[in-house]
């Protein structure tokens, strides 16, 4: 049976395509699909975009994906420097657990599984620093049991996957397990600032939009324990640049934790390092499922 096809207008092409996906059987497919396309063909819309100005986003989404490879992720990049990735971990965060933060795109290797009070600096950087902390139910509650993934850049500022000639693999990783008390610690050293990587086009659109590519020094976290949400977050250090102004937007006041410089040569002793040391603590609270 022979049918008239539709011109369709400025008016009428939108309505069109979110019709064309009703019979998706996946509802929430449905649902994201029917609600992202408005989104974007007002944009379109409302800027009048040229063929020039599309064709110039294709390039760009193009090569952001031919930047990604097995220890890089341009696309987690894009996604931080947008700010897409901080409002996602807002909205699906703990209501009563430790704020969440983003993944970041250095979180592509395994972490190696380590002892508690095991060092994650293979470097020998000059200043040691011990994290200490415990994971605990909303209600406090010690979860012993519980895994820490823990990754974070040297006192340079570099990753392990940054500088595969220069670091062992593993370097600044480590997957820990709490004990009965629900409680970890690992010695360290203390994070710097860094830029995020900008020899890709992520870089390049800071740089036609003068935006600076700084991170506050941080070290990042992954809590998982049974019964309970995962929680990905941050440690950001206390009174360093770039608190105000983070590239990916993810600084949280509550997240701000003091790395103490300390002098006590028992504690030391404690910890199997020299002095003076510094010394930061952090909970990590889990929601239950």
């Amino acid at each position: 049976m022979n049918s008239t096809a539709k011109d369709l207008t400025e008016q009428t092409v939108t309505a069109a395509v979110v019709e064309s996906f009703t019979h998706a059987p996946d509802p929430r497919l449905r649902e994201l699909l029917q609600k992202l396309v408005p989104h974007l063909h007002a944009f379109v819309c409302e800027t009048r975009l040229t063929l020039l100005e599309w064709e110039t986003a294709i390039e760009f989404l193009t090569a952001v994906g031919q930047k990604c490879d097995d220890t890089r992720q341009e696309f987690i990049l894009l996604s931080d420097v947008l700010g897409i990735s901080m409002l996602t971990e807002t909205i699906n965060g703990a209501r009563q657990g430790t704020e969440s933060t983003v993944l970041g795109p250095f979180h592509l290797t395994e972490s190696p599984k380590r002892a508690n009070g095991d060092c994650i600096d293979l470097l020998g950087g000059k200043v040691p620093c011990v994290v200490t902390g415990r994971v605990l139910d909303a209600d406090g509650t010690p979860l012993p049991g519980a895994s820490v993934d823990v990754w974070q850049c040297t006192e340079d500022g570099f990753y392990d996957v940054q500088q595969p000639d220069l670091q062992p693999a593993g370097n600044g990783r480590g997957l820990f397990t709490t004990d009965g008390d629900g409680a970890f610690h690992f010695r360290t050293v203390v994070p710097s600032h860094y830029p995020i990587p900008t020899d890709g086009p992520v870089g390049e659109l800071l740089a036609a939009t003068h935006r600076h590519p700084y991170r506050p020094a941080h070290i990042h976290f992954i809590a998982e324990a049974s019964g309970h949400t995962s929680l990905t977050t941050h440690i950001f250090v206390a009174n360093g640049p770039y608190l105000d102004s983070d590239a990916v937007f993810a600084v949280k006041q509550s997240l701000i934790a003091d790395f103490s410089e300390v002098s006590d040569p028992a504690l030391a002793e404690k910890f199997g390092v020299a002095v003076p040391f510094r010394i930061a603590e952090i909970d990590l609270v889990l929601e239950a499922t």
